[in-house]
């Protein structure tokens, strides 16, 4: 869709205006029965031409990004998700800022500490 986006926006200053309307879902039942009958594979009704894309109708840049651009950086945290958890539990110890003990005590309601673990 994107790539249909920017067809437009190139399209946008050989005109002297585009207008884009919005159609609500109620008003838009023939386009609405077509999808419908086109999902399920459904007979064709008479009088309606049906036309295959093979292909798309634009042309996508196929451009490879660099090397440097495909390297993903994941900082490794030390500390595990789980020892605010096991910290109330176990001693029912809590952040000093208020919102943060609030979603703790609200999400510490579902785990459970089996023999400490």
């Amino acid at each position: 869709m994107d790539a249909y986006c920017a067809e437009i926006r190139k399209l946008e200053g050989q005109f002297y205006d585009i207008e884009y309307h919005h159609v609500v879902r109620d008003q838009n039942q023939l386009t609405d029965h077509l999808s419908k009958l086109g999902s399920s594979r459904a007979a064709i009704p008479p009088g309606v031409f049906v036309q295959d894309l093979l292909v798309p109708s634009i042309k996508e840049d196929k451009k490879v990004p660099p090397a440097e651009q495909l390297v993903l950086t994941v900082s490794s945290s030390t500390a595990d998700w789980r020892e605010q958890f096991i910290k109330y539990l176990t001693s029912a110890e809590v952040p000093t800022d208020k919102t943060e003990t609030e979603r703790l005590i609200h999400r510490s309601k579902h785990y459970v500490l089996v023999d400490g673990n």
